[in-house]
């Protein structure tokens, strides 16, 4: 087992940063036990691509980095077995020869998996779920150093929690996940009106079996991307120069020294973005190049209301005069059966906002959270936000069970970090 000596952790975008007294590197399940034996306080690091405090911690800091791989495969029925620190940008090199792949994916993919279920990470798409409920079963090692099998007929009750729970109820050491047979899509990236879209979108949603937007708060047009199901013929992204992140950065670069130019920046977008059209792999097409980095504040507002959340955050924005060149990403999420999976019961509006990582994202994000919080949405776990453990015990029916739940299985919370006390016990 290596055992990392530093003074501090920081997350991908720097913001969030903790000095543990140790990070450890277990090559396999065992040498994890053990740590967990024999250690009062753990958190558990995947990618650290999450933006609020997480896994930030004084104690020990554990990262699965080692534990990857694929446990075994079920190929009759599209499943595959995958222990939890598997990056998902190496997912494919495991279902390629098994001819599976995820039936849905957000367009980061540097998570590891533990990691994208513990928190809910989704893609788009009117009829598809968030990552977490595509579990199918999964292996959780508990505070006592137990392993439990966990799944619908099995420890059910833990099951129905343990997909999005932080990390807190123990280690996820093996993810089942329902796969599907491979499959290409075709990415159509266009510009219409922002008026267009609202006036439409209710309708485009069930035309594609993906569809997100990317609306500006000063442009009159927004970049509407669709995905769709294809036998065609692959046709690769063509790399543009300078590339759209590139362009990003640049722009996120000017507004940051020169606010004032923000509206007639944005303004320029039909002069950066023309319309293009590739067909890949599902695994391909899914994910986008992100290395300008950002933090990041996510709701999910019940589906009939996404719209008017999302004028009403249009309207903050402009009148406080907000610089950040970022646009607002909205998406569409099914509803799932997971405790406290931010879309329990509840399909729904994904409405994120961005802010460039050499700027204070808190003088955006104080703007826009009173108005997602207005329209009842729920935070995504990873994303900042300033919820209560009362504000959250009114939005999730079964926010007491899940604690009384947690309470059993790590009595002396030995997985609970200063965040996640607060955030649970307020």
């Amino acid at each position: 087992m290596k055992t990392q000596q530093t003074s501090i952790w920081s997350n991908w975008s720097g913001f969030q940063q903790a000095h543990p007294q140790h990070i450890l590197h277990p090559e396999n399940v065992l040498e994890l036990q053990h740590i967990v034996q024999s250690h009062p306080k753990i958190r558990v690091v995947g990618a650290g691509h999450s933006f609020t405090p997480l896994v930030c911690t004084d104690a020990t800091l554990v990262s699965l980095n080692q534990i990857f791989g694929v446990a075994s495969s079920d190929i009759a029925h599209s499943r595959c077995s995958l222990y939890a620190g598997t990056r998902l940008y190496n997912l494919d090199q495991y279902l390629e020869p098994i001819n599976q792949a995820l039936m849905n994916q957000g367009d980061i993919d540097q998570q590891s998996l533990a990691g994208a279920v513990s928190t809910g990470t989704h893609g788009t798409g009117a009829d598809l779920h968030c990552i977490s409920a595509y579990v199918e079963d999964f292996e959780l090692l508990t505070a006592s150093g137990e392993i439990l099998n966990c799944s619908r007929t099995e420890n059910s009750e833990i099951f129905a929690a343990g997909r999005v729970s932080l990390g807190s109820l123990g280690i996820l050491t093996k993810i089942t996940m329902q796969n599907r047979p491979r499959f290409k899509l075709k990415e159509h990236i266009q510009l219409c009106t922002v008026a267009d879209m609202m006036q439409f979108i209710q309708q485009w949603k069930h035309q594609h079996r993906h569809i997100e937007c990317f609306v500006f708060s000063h442009a009159e047009k927004l970049m509407l991307k669709t995905l769709d199901e294809t036998d065609e013929e692959l046709q690769p992204r063509k790399e543009s120069y300078p590339s759209e992140d590139t362009l990003l950065t640049i722009c996120s670069e000017l507004i940051k020294n020169f606010p004032s130019l923000n509206p007639y920046v944005q303004k320029l977008l039909g002069t950066f973005v023309k319309p293009t059209t590739a067909v890949d792999w599902s695994s391909k097409i899914f994910p986008t190049v992100r290395i300008t980095k950002f933090n990041e504040m996510e709701y999910q507002i019940p589906v009939d209301d996404g719209l008017d959340c999302l004028e009403e955050v249009l309207v903050a924005l402009r009148h406080h005069k907000v610089a950040t060149f970022f646009p607002l990403e909205f998406r569409f999420v099914k509803g799932d059966d997971i405790w406290i999976s931010p879309f329990y019961q509840q399909d729904s509006i994904s409405i994120s906002v961005h802010q460039y990582h050499k700027q204070d994202p808190r003088l955006i994000f104080d703007i826009v959270e009173p108005i997602f919080q207005k329209y009842k949405g729920r935070p995504h776990w990873g994303k900042m936000h300033s919820m209560t453990a009362t504000q959250l015990r009114d939005l999730y029916p079964k926010w007491d069970d899940f604690l009384a739940l947690r309470q059993q299985l790590d009595p002396e919370r030995k997985f609970l970090n200063p965040y996640l006390e607060q955030l649970f016990l307020g």
